[in-house]
């Protein structure tokens, strides 16, 4: 029984290069966010994890990583399962906006409290608390269900998707949760306990 949650925010995207509010928008990655993927699957391959199901969000950016994962693990046959709950948190209108111009425009901390809170949304976006709202429940009816039963589950999404989910696989708060830097392409493989706690961590 191998329980195993493999974890991994996408690779370098053009917006994230760019230094731009994401989101929704559907932007690919970089060639540097390419190698990162393919770097995430030869570690996963060298510790010989076998995923037998895949979950990614519909943005090709999760899309593409997660592909890329499975070119370099063998397993292009691995059965692919895309959501939009597990898109990245969205940053209404601040959606395409260089984060230096956003400060000029709202100011400092008012952008600051946006990024940084975990219940204040921007103007008609979400707030970490938002994303949660969809993610959580479908973790657990989609996704844990198979982590029990003794799969091991790849998840390729975004920075806030997974915090979200990281906040409730490791009962973080709010506050916990918001200073937790995700890195692009750095898998994070959990084994669960058979109720459903973590029984290991391990950051590659």
């Amino acid at each position: 029984m191998s329980r195993t949650l493999v974890l991994v925010r996408h690779g370098q995207s053009e917006w994230n290069l760019k230094n731009l509010f994401t989101g929704w928008r559907d932007v690919d990655l970089t060639d540097k966010g390419r190698e990162e993927a393919k770097r995430a699957g030869e570690k996963l391959k060298a510790k010989g994890l076998k995923v037998d199901i895949a979950f990614t969000s519909v943005l090709q950016r999760a899309e593409k990583t997660n592909r890329i994962i499975l070119d370099e693990l063998g397993q292009t046959d691995v059965e692919v399962i895309r959501n939009l709950a597990l898109n990245e948190r969205d940053y209404g209108d601040l959606s395409g906006l260089n984060k230096d111009d956003a400060r000029k425009k709202w100011g400092e901390e008012q952008v600051h409290v946006w990024r940084r809170s975990y219940d204040v949304p921007p103007p008609g976006g979400e707030s970490l608390k938002d994303t949660g709202a969809r993610v959580w429940p479908y973790y657990l009816h989609e996704m844990q269900p198979h982590v029990l039963r003794g799969k091991t589950v790849l998840v390729a999404a975004h920075g806030n998707s997974l915090r979200a989910l990281i906040m409730a696989l490791e009962g973080l708060s709010g506050d916990e949760i918001l200073k937790r830097e995700l890195e692009t392409g750095v898998p994070i493989v959990y084994t669960l306990n058979a109720d459903s706690t973590v029984a290991s961590k391990e950051v590659l």
